[in-house]
């Protein structure tokens, strides 16, 4: 059963009036794989009673108004993708596409979703219940931070929403909090995961320079981010706040992460993994194609791709499901009336970091001003691909399933560096799991460019590539490796994007087409880069190309056409963005 999005849906529960209407700016997909829904089915699991209004009409209260008034809250979501990423390209042209959008047609998420439905429940409801935000358009706008698309830094999105809580990361014990809390006339501002906002500083706060100085100071700009990503660990984070007008921001530790029965519990609730049947006379939802029968085994990344908002949003700490849990829904999905044989992915942010982890960061957090696999990967991440291999061979065994594809995109690096494991589960993979092609993520090849994106160099994608041609020809099949690059990355220049031309036909023998511009999203230490020319890890100036020209012109060097835009949500991006809460 859907949670309810119409009074019908309602009265047939029993429900006179919901405790907390969730707003989101995609179509509502029952599945473990979509934030409102997963939010919702946690909140039901906790007791409360829950109704989803997706992606509401903007142009009257026809929508916003059908649930009516909840008890407790609102909780507005842009969706899974930052709305002004699903609708605008790296060259800001409208996209015609969105995956998450009934019939695929990008005509029902607006731009800034998160403020336009914040304004559209208070123009319909004066007073009313608090207004909280989540998802990963709130999550990474929490500060100050620079919008691509206006060329400005922006206030807290909290501050512009006129919103009351936010809620950032993968909320699912914050928002159970905060609905407690509530419901028991409590104070909620000391729910960890959770900013507000307030005239005063609480004690021990570490106070971010303010988003006036912010503002027009890139210097100030840098020292406010740093202090910012910093406390972002759960075990070590402290409180923040950041003066934005005469009030201030304040953001609340991190919530310590799932547990791996708590994770098994959420990923085990009745999800329909399915499209609402209100939305289904506009048609299909593309992304539902790739995540109806796919199994997520765990959440954070460890990589820190400088371009990637995922160690802000999910951690920098991988934390995984049990393999019992995983292969319960491997059961369910098998006994889905669609089902036809094929679980379409398994894995998470990136395939190959299941069932391991660094146990100084687990105990301690993550190290300040050292990562786990860049520039190296560190002695002390003992990569293992034992867990994974031995999932990967059980999930096989599961009645029903045909086939078991990893397509998260795989860590070349990490398989180089197990030296006992990574050969067995590379060629596992490519025996038994493997589509066709494998999906890597070089992003580029020349040294400079890959120090300002945190990606290793190509003396490893070489050395894999070799590998993987050894292995695939012993197996007997004909499989390839797809590479995915990111053009106009800061610190990448018209001639780099020759030169990975060059490397590419030389020593790849193919000519990537998998190319993105790339993208300032906030929150990313690559889109400080952008925003102030500086490489602040090197403390040195780095080249940025800001014009649309320049960087469709990178583009085109192995594209041959800079000018296409995209589907919002499409390929990688959607991979890793999919479980944005």
């Amino acid at each position: 059963m859907f949670l309810p999005a119409t009074r019908k849906e309602c009265r047939a529960l029993g429900w006179k009036r919901l405790d907390i209407i969730l707003v989101s700016g995609d179509a509502y997909i029952d599945s473990p794989f979509i934030g409102v829904a997963v939010i919702g089915r946690v909140l039901v699991d906790a007791g409360f009673r829950v109704g989803i209004i997706a992606q509401p009409e903007t142009g009257s209260g026809t929508d916003i108004t059908r649930l009516g008034e909840p008890l407790l809250f609102w909780g507005v979501s842009g969706g899974c993708i930052d709305s002004m990423v699903a609708n605008r390209t790296a060259s800001g042209r409208r996209r015609l596409r969105d995956d998450y959008t009934p019939g695929g047609r990008n005509d029902r998420r607006p731009d800034r979703a998160v403020l336009v439905y914040t304004n559209l429940i208070r123009s319909h409801f004066k007073q009313t219940r608090p207004i909280v935000l989540g998802g990963i358009e709130a999550s990474l706008r929490r500060i100050s931070h620079y919008d691509y698309w206006s060329d400005r830094v922006r206030r807290s999105v909290l501050v512009d929403a006129k919103a009351d809580f936010l809620l950032y990361g993968m909320a699912e014990r914050s928002a159970v909090e905060l609905a407690r809390c509530l419901r028991q006339g409590g104070d909620p501002r000391t729910i960890r995961g959770l900013c507000y906002l307030a005239r005063e500083v609480p004690p021990e706060t570490l106070i971010l320079p303010g988003h006036d100085e912010v503002a027009g100071d890139h210097g100030a700009f840098v020292r406010m981010f740093s202090g910012f990503y910093r406390n972002q660990d759960p075990r070590t984070g402290r409180r923040l706040a950041q003066r934005q007008d005469s009030r201030y921001l304040v953001q609340n530790p991190p919530q310590p992460p799932l547990s791996t029965g708590e994770l098994d519990h959420v990923h085990e609730l009745p999800f329909e993994r399915d499209l609402h049947p209100a939305h289904r006379a506009r048609g299909e939802v593309r992304a539902l194609e790739t995540i109806r029968f796919a199994i997520a085994t765990h959440r954070g990344c460890y990589g820190e791709c400088n371009f990637c908002a995922i160690a802000v949003h999910q951690g920098r700490t991988v934390h995984w499901r049990s393999q019992e849990s995983i292969l319960r829904e491997a059961g369910v999905i098998a006994a889905h009336p669609r089902f036809r044989g094929t679980i379409s992915d398994v894995g998470g942010p990136t395939a190959n970091m299941y069932g391991f982890e660094c146990g100084r960061k687990l105990e301690r957090g993550s190290c300040p001003g050292k990562r786990c696999l860049f520039p190296a990967v560190c002695p002390s991440l003992k990569i293992d691909h034992a867990p994974q291999l031995e999932l990967l061979r059980k999930l096989r065994q599961v009645r029903g399933v045909k086939k078991v594809v990893v397509a998260s995109g795989i860590r070349y690096d990490m398989i180089l560096a197990d030296r006992k494991n990574g050969l067995p589960y590379l060629r596992e993979v490519i025996r038994h799991h493997v589509s066709g092609q494998m999906k890597v993520a070089p992003e580029h090849c020349v040294q400079r460019v890959l120090a300002c994106m945190g990606k290793p160099g190509p003396e490893s994608l070489l050395a894999f590539r070799d590998l993987f041609s050894r292995l695939t020809e012993k197996e007997g099949l004909r499989q390839f490796l797809t590479y995915y690059i990111i053009a106009a990355h800061p610190g990448c220049t018209l001639g780099d994007m020759r030169e990975l031309r060059r490397f590419a036909r030389s020593r790849l023998k193919t000519l990537p087409r998998q190319v993105q511009i790339f993208t300032p999203t906030p929150s990313t230490w690559s889109t400080l880069m952008y925003l102030t020319g500086r490489d602040p890890f090197a403390d040195a100036p780095c080249f940025v190309e800001k014009t649309v020209r320049g960087r469709e012109a990178q583009k085109a060097v192995l594209t041959g056409d800079g000018r296409r835009g995209g589907t919002a949500g499409t390929g990688k991006d959607r991979r890793r963005k999919r479980s944005g809460r």
